[in-house]
């Protein structure tokens, strides 16, 4: 019996790396197409967004069945329910790198190159979601704690898009519009990056 759950730990370890993974794509894809100006990939990035929530669906049914099969205790249910916990902080992100796909129409032509702090933030953002789930996986306290650090990285990008765009409106009050957008992309930034829960 206690094999037969380590199996299933072990799938569900799959499937949350696997739900990583296609995050990590969606945000990568959305800051490339914000950065070129690439309507047809926001476009396909929005219409995509299903593919997260799906996966999102199967690995929450798979943890449901565990609970409801084995009852699990302790750290076991501990380990499903941060799962459950992470599943939804990374369907968020999906949904938000959507909300950037969707900014990326209204930007007239500019692009976030402007700002290079936008794209530090989405790279940092991507890393945060990987090393999250490789803590979760691997049980590794030491990643999550510098997954954790690594918040401080994105605080300090979004400082500097703010001062950025603050000297960006002075200097160009025509482009105010423009400077704002920017501003809501970094916000997004700020609240991407999923933390691993205690483990």
């Amino acid at each position: 019996m206690r094999k037969h759950f380590d199996d299933q730990i072990a799938q569900l370890g799959e499937q949350m790396m696997a739900m990583g993974a296609l995050v990590e794509n969606t945000i990568e894809r959305a800051i490339r197409a914000l950065q070129t100006d690439d309507m047809a990939e926001a476009a396909a990035i929005r219409d995509g967004d299903h593919v997260v929530d799906e996966k999102e669906r199967e690995v929450e049914a798979m943890c449901i069945h565990m609970l409801l099969q084995q009852q699990p205790v302790a750290r076991d249910l501990r380990t499903i329910s941060a799962a459950l916990k992470m599943i939804t902080d990374m369907e968020r992100i999906g949904d938000q790198a959507e909300d950037i796909a969707e900014i990326i129409g209204f930007l007239n032509g500019h692009s976030g190159e402007e700002c290079a702090f936008v794209g530090h933030m989405a790279r940092a953002a991507i890393s945060m979601v990987t090393g999250s789930v490789d803590a979760f996986v691997r049980q590794e306290v030491t990643l999550a704690h510098q997954v954790i650090a690594k918040d401080d990285v994105v605080d300090e990008d979004f400082r500097k898009v703010k001062a950025t765009l603050i000297d960006w409106i002075a200097q160009r009050p025509d482009d105010g519009e423009y400077a704002l957008d920017l501003l809501m992309l970094s916000l997004i930034h700020i609240s991407e990056p999923t933390r691993p829960i205690s483990i």
